[in-house]
């Protein structure tokens, strides 16, 4: 089981960075064609060019884009289940393991929010954020194969508790993973919102390519109203461990109160949108700075910041 979880990261990888490269395509409307100079002695060297795409090849890059992403995102959950029946435990437990489930957990985020939104003629579909999540989930893929070394290792006595190992830590990786759609939708949403000049405070799309700016603004509402319920449940359910490990609910472990504080952003979010109509630009950045907070909670914490929760495992 452990030689299937290998080869399904290395394949993911592979599907993510095709996808990648295609997610981009698909956004800026190019393909690559191979084309041969001509020169005064007769044909040249062969060159890739990048051209303009006409609407069958947008559709065929769109299509080939979601399939990436129902690749990457079914690799990776048979990684996810090849290496629990290989660690005999929720596959969790440090960096490596972490890293790889919350890749998949963005991946299969996406291809729901996908599903949901492509259903809505007005969203066009969820396939430009692919420009920013699969990034995103390559980026972990490539750091995890260069930094987190894969070898399957005892746990450490703290977290020695099957059912709270797997219930706590999945549930704060489809916290984050959810929140990850979010800062997707706000940076697209800064892209291509631009101020209306007939309507005071109103915005206006500038790209056809991508979903309307209200879209992007709804699909990062309707993410954190996912996200963050599942971070402070995440939370509580951390705190009724931490008194079982260590006999105290809530320590102001450094990994506790970030992710409090990771929390207190996007209540901030929510508390905005609703009760001041806090929606536009000012929304999108608080969501790119909660990410922030996502990121720093998860990688500064583990790595470099030292308290009770570090089993990075490096």
């Amino acid at each position: 089981m452990e030689d299937l979880s290998q080869l399904a990261f290395w394949l993911a990888l592979a599907v993510a960075t095709f996808g990648t490269l295609v997610s981009w395509a698909h956004l800026l409307g190019v393909r690559v064609v191979m084309r041969r100079l001509a020169t005064g002695a007769g044909g040249g060297p062969v060159v890739a060019t990048l051209e303009s795409s006409g609407p069958a090849w947008t559709g065929r890059l769109g299509r080939a884009s979601a399939a990436a992403a129902w690749g990457t995102a079914g690799l990776l959950i048979v990684w996810v289940f090849a290496r629990w029946l290989a660690a005999d435990h929720a596959p969790w437990s440090n960096m490596y393991e972490f890293t790889v489930a919350f890749a998949a957990a963005i991946s299969a985020s996406y291809v729901i929010f996908d599903r949901v939104f492509a259903r809505d003629e007005d969203a066009g579909g969820m396939r430009p954020l692919g420009a920013v999540v699969f990034p995103t989930v390559l980026t972990m893929l490539v750091i995890t194969a260069v930094f987190f070394p894969a070898e399957i290792k005892p746990l450490v006595p703290a977290l020695q508790n099957a059912d709270l190992l797997a219930i706590h830590v999945a549930t704060m990786i489809i916290a984050y993973a959810a929140l990850s759609v979010s800062f997707a939708a706000a940076v697209l949403y800064l892209a291509q919102a631009a101020p209306d000049p007939e309507r005071r405070g109103a915005v206006r799309s500038r790209y056809e390519r991508l979903p309307k700016a209200r879209t992007l603004d709804d699909i990062g509402l309707k993410a954190v109203m996912i996200g963050f319920p599942l971070l402070a449940l995440g939370i509580a359910l951390g705190a009724y461990w931490a008194d079982h490990a260590w006999g105290r609910y809530w320590g102001w472990d450094p990994k506790e109160t970030s992710a409090l504080v990771t929390w207190l952003i996007y209540g901030i979010y929510l508390h905005m949108r609703g009760l001041r109509n806090w929606s536009g630009r000012r929304s999108a950045w608080t969501l790119v700075v909660g990410f922030g907070a996502v990121m720093f909670t998860y990688f500064a914490v583990n790595l470099w910041v030292s308290g009770l929760h570090s089993y990075a495992g490096v």
